[in-house]
């Protein structure tokens, strides 16, 4: 039978593992990924001994992937909602989550510049495929459309973005907020010509 102090000690070990992939990633933004990354100054930040940071995750590199996997994962999972919504609607929604939460949009692409390939860009292939078969029969997508160079596309285009934008618009002398809004309306717009030719479901 479990003795009833490790139900303690598991909630304290869970605690920890999350405080220090949080000190990870603020540390990882507050100071970028080629500076690399102090072990010493997360297990401070967190509040624990440097040795925990061995003991619970291995090493540096596999306490980033866990805390980048781990906030990706989470991200992944709300992003599912997108997809009973119509196509300009979902990708309305899609880019203003990507905005709004940017940091999950530069650790998903840290993943990927690590070589994870466990975690998907485009979501579950199934999922998505039965929202496009509905965007064809609503007449908001033409049949011809080639559905995975799409799915490429935007995913590629908004998550560059949500990275991007506060240097886009300082590059471009605008402010972040209205150049979201212009950028959002020329992506709809795109996503617009997408439709059948009659605007309406093929027969």
């Amino acid at each position: 039978m479990p003795n009833a102090a490790e139900g303690p000690r598991a909630a304290d070990r869970s605690a920890t593992e999350r405080a220090l992939e949080e000190a990870a990633l603020v540390l990882l933004e507050r100071e970028g990924v080629l500076s690399g990354l102090n072990l010493q100054k997360v297990a401070d930040m967190a509040g624990v001994n440097r040795g925990l940071v061995y003991h619970y995750f291995g090493s540096r590199r596999d306490l980033l992937r866990e805390a980048l996997r781990r906030t990706a994962s989470a991200w992944s999972t709300s992003s599912d909602s997108f997809f009973h919504l119509p196509l300009r609607q979902r990708t309305q929604a899609f880019f203003r989550a990507m905005v709004r939460h940017d940091r999950a949009a530069k650790l998903v692409l840290l993943l990927a510049i690590d070589g994870d390939l466990a975690f998907r860009m485009v979501g579950d292939r199934q999922t998505s495929a039965a929202a496009r078969a509905r965007d064809v029969a609503a007449g908001e997508m033409d049949a011809t459309v080639d559905r995975d160079a799409l799915d490429t596309i935007l995913v590629s285009a908004v998550f560059a973005y949500a990275v991007r934008r506060k240097s886009f618009a300082r590059e471009l002398g605008v402010g972040v907020r209205d150049l979201d809004r212009r950028v959002e309306g020329v992506l709809i717009r795109l996503v617009d010509g997408l439709r059948s030719p009659s605007g309406a479901p093929p027969r």
